[in-house]
C-alpha cells in the first residue's frame, strides 16, 4: 500500500511538471525560439535551465524517479515555471510531501474579511506571520486601546507586549503569557527563513526588554492556536476570555484571532464592557 502511494505521488508530481511547462513558450520566460519547433510548450532541457540544474537531473525528477530534492531547487522551479502561490505550495506537497516554507509577504486584509471581523461582538484582530497587527474591531479597542494610535512600525503584538507597561497591567499572568507569546513566535520566525525584518524585530526587542533577552535564547516553541487569557480591567475586575487561532486561507501567512469570553460572570462583565 506505501509502495503504491508513493508510485501514484510520482505520476501526479511528472503530471503536474509537464502541465505546467506546456503552458509556457520560450518568449514567456525570456527564452530565444529556435527556427524549428516541434515541442509545445517549455522543453525539458529549457526548464533545466531556469532551475539551474542538469537536464538529466531534471528528467529524472520530472519522471518521478526516488531523488532528493532541495528547497532551494524547488523555489528555482517554481519561479521558472511562472507558478502562483498556491502551485508553488502544491509543488512542494507533492516533491516533499509536507506545506512549502511561508513566504514573508505584505498580505493586505481582504474587505470580506475586515466586514466580518468588525460584524464580530467580540475582541477579533488579525496578525501576520512577522505578528504585526493588520487588523482588529471595536470591541479588541475596547479591551487594549486603540491601536491606531501607536505608530505602523510599533505596531507589533510582540513589542507590544514586552515593552509598553500597559499590557504588563492588563494580561493577569503576564510572564506566562509572554513566554507563551515567544514560544509561538519562534515557530514563524523558523518558518520566515531569517527574514531581516523578523531579525530586526528580534534585535530591537532584545536591547528593550531583559525578560525578552532571557527567554529568547531557551528555544522553547510552542505550536498550540488556543489558550485562556485573564484580563484586568480598571472598573469591572478580572475577565477570562478564550483564544482561537484561524488560518486565513488566501493569505498563508494571516490568522485571525478571536477572544471569547468564558461562560458565566466573564461573559455577563464582557457582554457590558462591549456594549457601552
Amino acid at each position: 500500500m506505501l509502495n503504491l502511494a508513493r508510485s501514484e505521488g510520482r505520476r501526479e508530481l511528472a503530471e503536474f511538471l509537464k502541465s505546467r511547462r506546456a503552458r509556457l513558450s520560450p518568449a514567456d520566460v525570456g527564452l530565444q525560439v529556435g527556427a524549428r519547433r516541434r515541442t509545445p510548450g517549455l522543453r525539458r532541457e529549457e526548464v533545466a535551465q531556469l532551475a539551474g540544474v542538469g537536464v538529466t537531473w531534471y528528467t529524472w525528477f520530472e519522471q518521478g524517479r526516488e531523488i532528493q530534492v532541495s528547497a532551494h531547487f524547488l523555489e528555482n522551479l517554481a519561479r521558472g515555471l511562472r507558478l502562483d502561490a498556491i502551485e508553488r505550495d502544491h509543488l512542494f506537497a507533492l516533491a516533499h510531501h509536507r506545506p512549502a516554507p511561508l513566504v514573508p509577504q505584505l498580505s493586505t486584509v481582504s474587505p470580506t474579511l475586515q466586514h466580518m471581523i468588525e460584524t464580530l461582538p467580540n475582541p477579533a484582530y488579525v496578525k501576520t506571520l512577522r505578528w504585526d497587527l493588520a487588523a482588529w474591531n471595536r470591541p479588541m479597542i475596547t479591551l487594549f486601546g486603540d491601536f491606531g494610535l501607536v505608530p505602523s512600525e510599533r505596531r507589533n503584538i510582540l513589542w507590544l507586549l514586552f515593552t509598553d507597561p500597559l499590557y504588563r497591567r492588563l494580561f493577569a499572568d503576564w510572564e506566562t503569557d509572554a513566554r507563551r507569546v515567544i514560544a509561538k513566535f519562534r515557530l514563524d520566525f523558523g518558518r520566515s527563513g531569517n527574514d531581516p525584518a523578523f531579525l530586526a524585530l528580534i534585535r530591537e526587542l532584545d536591547d528593550a526588554s531583559p525578560e525578552f533577552h532571557r527567554w529568547w535564547p531557551r528555544q522553547d516553541v510552542n505550536g498550540f492556536g488556543e489558550g485562556l487569557k485573564r484580563i484586568r480591567h480598571a472598573q469591572l475586575g478580572e475577565i477570562e476570555f478564550e483564544h482561537n487561532a484561524l488560518a486565513v486561507e488566501n493569505a498563508p501567512d494571516l490568522r485571525l484571532i478571536i477572544y471569547t469570553p468564558v461562560a458565566g460572570d466573564s461573559d455577563r462583565k464582557a457582554r457590558r464592557l462591549f456594549a457601552e
